[in-house]
């Protein structure tokens, strides 16, 4: 018995480009780790670095050279008027509404965040939050079309 004919086979070809809503969608559940990684830290009390590239020129020589420096990451939680947590989700510059005039989700305490986080981060994958994305997405570019 031949091991080709145990597997299925299909007439499939690989896309040759990621569909513009998935890319979005991976860029936001990206930023969405590092805010749960964040979350963690904190709660554990160590730091929490991720490291980004930076092109730099050299002052002696004039040649430009890449540098690792710590990314700043800033939390998407803040503290309310009523003691309670606040997590707002961000894409870019955007605070993305969740509901109709809502755009943020009250948690009571520290671990209840990064459940929250991690719970949105599937919904993000899921394709759930897929129009607001959308819609902050065309609010970020109509900027550049001056």
């Amino acid at each position: 018995m031949s091991v080709l004919s145990e597997l299925k086979l299909v007439a499939d070809k690989k896309p040759r480009n990621m569909p513009v809503i998935v890319i979005r969608r991976n860029k936001l559940a990206a930023k969405l780790w590092e805010q749960i990684s964040l979350a963690k830290s904190q709660i554990d009390g160590t730091p929490f670095v991720v490291y980004k590239f930076r092109s730099i020129k050299d002052p002696e020589t004039g040649v430009r050279k890449q540098v690792e420096v710590p990314k700043r990451i800033k939390p998407w939680w803040f503290q309310s008027e009523t003691g309670k947590v606040c997590v707002v989700i961000r894409y870019g510059s955007y605070t993305l509404e969740l509901a109709k005039g809502k755009s943020s989700i009250e948690v009571a305490s520290a671990t209840e965040l990064i459940k929250t986080l991690e719970m949105i981060k599937g919904a993000v994958e899921a394709g759930e939050l897929d129009a607001q994305i959308e819609q902050a997405s065309k609010s970020l570019r109509s900027r550049f079309d001056r």
